[in-house]
């Protein structure tokens, strides 16, 4: 079993920065892993923000991209998300994910395992 913390978010004015983590308790399923962040506003599908392979490869909706960074921490197996130039349309609670083998998120589908999720609210 895989467990996922997460820490960061909250309220910033449209155009500030916010950088959300995402604590993995495996550093062995971490470092084959493929990563991702998903999103979830109010009345609207979950939405796939970001991807990282184990190899680092990234991938992004085009909704953030030139926006949003994701990256990735093996000395304390975290992945993160750099969110600038933030706008009111970010606002959703976000989801990091995790997919031990990379099969599953390399076909647009979730892997097994979740955060508790961490709200960002964008202010006009």
């Amino acid at each position: 079993q895989v467990q996922l913390v997460q820490s960061g978010g909250g309220l910033v004015q449209a155009g500030g920065s916010l950088r959300p983590s995402c604590a993995v308790s495996s550093g062995s399923i971490f470092s084959i892993a493929s990563l991702a962040w998903y999103r979830q506003a109010p009345g609207r599908q979950r939405e796939l923000v970001a991807t990282i392979t184990s190899s680092g490869n990234t991938n992004y909706a085009d909704s953030v991209k030139g926006r949003f960074t994701i990256s990735k921490d093996f000395a304390n197996y975290t992945v993160y998300l750099q969110m600038n130039n933030l706008k009111p349309e970010d606002t959703a609670i976000y989801y990091c994910n995790i997919d031990p083998w990379g099969s599953k998120l390399r076909v647009g589908v979730p892997g097994d395992y979740w955060g508790q999720g961490t709200q960002v609210t964008v202010s006009s």
